[in-house]
This record gives structure tokens, sequence and C-alpha cells, in this order.
């Protein structure tokens, strides 16, 4: 039986969703609570793989296991769980879901703030000047005509395309903070913070924006801005369609 997880995590202490050799990982802290609770062996595959200290407001996984859901599942998973994880909800679907390659859309939001607030010290970046919102929201207009994001990629990225169909960016102002929204089929790595760090030296008149297209055309990330901090960076929606995949 295969079952998705919806969930969300605070990233700030781990290096990231995907397991790896050097630091805790949300992917190996999760199998392995779901392995007491089944007394077995359970890997989990997640929609995207999230770097350290990047958070995830609502994020899927997908496990399989040969019994079923264990007694109180979510409230048991929930207690074994740090108090920086949380599972929302357990859905049984069929063999063809899978939570990364089923995704039609993925979102990020990265928040930001003008107020020094040590309750959202490990969540927003802080800003030091109020940028022009107005001009980075054109630049945003021009980001929408293209489809090459080879100049916001790490340049160590092993990337078979750098093409991805934009479908929304857009910086708002939410609650005194300056937020960036931003959808898109699929997301290069460290593409959102690359894509921040450009358009808030556009907005502080660092970089002209007449210069974005030529930034963009050229496919180097080195013409690009740097990435901001991840903390300021939420997964915060996935696309399914569940109506194909519920069972």
């Amino acid at each position: 039986m295969r079952y998705a997880l919806e969930l969300a995590y605070k990233g700030t202490n781990y290096r990231g969703w995907q397991s790896q050799l050097n630091g805790k990982t949300l992917q190996e802290v999760i199998e392995a609570e779901l392995g007491r609770l089944y007394q077995t062996k359970i890997a989990i595959m997640g929609c995207g793989r999230t770097d350290a200290e990047v958070h995830a407001s609502y994020f899927v996984a997908h496990f399989e296991a040969f019994q079923e859901l264990p007694h109180r599942f979510l409230f048991r998973l929930n207690q074994m769980l740090p108090e920086d994880i949380a599972i929302y909800r357990v859905l049984e679907v069929t063999d063809k879901f899978h939570a990364r390659f089923s995704a039609t859309y993925r979102k990020y939001i990265y928040k930001t703030t003008f107020v020094k607030n040590p309750f959202d010290v490990d969540g927003m970046l802080f800003l030091y000047q109020t940028p022009d919102i107005e001009l980075m929201n054109q630049a945003c207009a021009i980001l929408l005509q293209h489809t090459d994001f080879g100049a916001f990629c790490k340049s160590t990225a092993d990337n078979k395309t750098t093409i991805c169909n934009l479908m929304e960016a857009e910086w708002k102002t939410e609650d005194g903070s300056l937020v960036f929204h931003v959808t898109a089929n699929r997301f290069l790595r460290n593409m959102v913070r690359a894509l921040v760090g450009t358009l808030l030296d556009i907005g502080n008149g660092n970089t002209r924006i007449e210069d974005l297209e030529g930034i963009i055309k050229s496919g180097e990330r080195s013409r690009s801005g740097k990435s901001v901090a991840a903390k300021g960076l939420y997964l915060a929606d996935i696309g399914y369609n569940w109506d194909e995949y519920r069972k």
C-alpha cells in the first residue's frame, strides 16, 4: 500500500530534506520514526529537496508499507517527531502517485522584514533599507517572459535542463513584511534565493533593471545577484491532481 503524507517543518536545525552523510536531515528523522511505528525499515520519497535551513509550510512525501496504518497513526507519529516537524494528513494513494514526479507545480515564498524581531530571526531576512517594490515587480514581469533560468542556478548543480515554466513572480506587502511569491512547474537548485538576491539588487539600485534581460540571456550565474539567506525561504504549495491518485 502506498501512502502520501502532508506535512510542514521548520528547517533551521536540519541540513535539508534529503538524507546525507553530514548532518541531520528531515528525511532521516521521519524515516526513523516511521520505522519505529511499523517495526521495520520504511523509506520515504519527498516532493523535492529543500536545502539546509529552508522551511516548508506545505510538503508532501510518500511511502510504501505492507501493513495497514498503525492505530492512531497521525497522533502517535506526531508525538514521536520533534516539535519542528508536523504531519497534517495521511492519504492512501494509488501506486501511480509519486510525491516528486506527480507534482504539476510548486510554489515558494521568501519572507523579508524591515523590523527587527527576535521571534522572526530564523524565519525572515532582515532588510536594512526599503527597496523599490514597484521596480522589483517590473523586473518580475520580465522574468515571466522567459523560460531559461540558468543564470539563477547553482553553478555546480547537475541539471539536465535549465528550462522552467514560471507561472507567478510577485512581491507583496503582507502584515508589514515584504514577501516574494514564485510558482513554477519546477525549480533549479538555489534558483529562488538567486532570484530574490537579484531582484533586491534591482530594488536597491545596485543593478539596473535594463540589465536584467542580458543577465537572463547570458545563462551565467556570475552575472546575477548573490543568493540570499536560506532562513527566509519556504516551500508553500505543491499541486497534484488528487482525484487521479486518491484511493
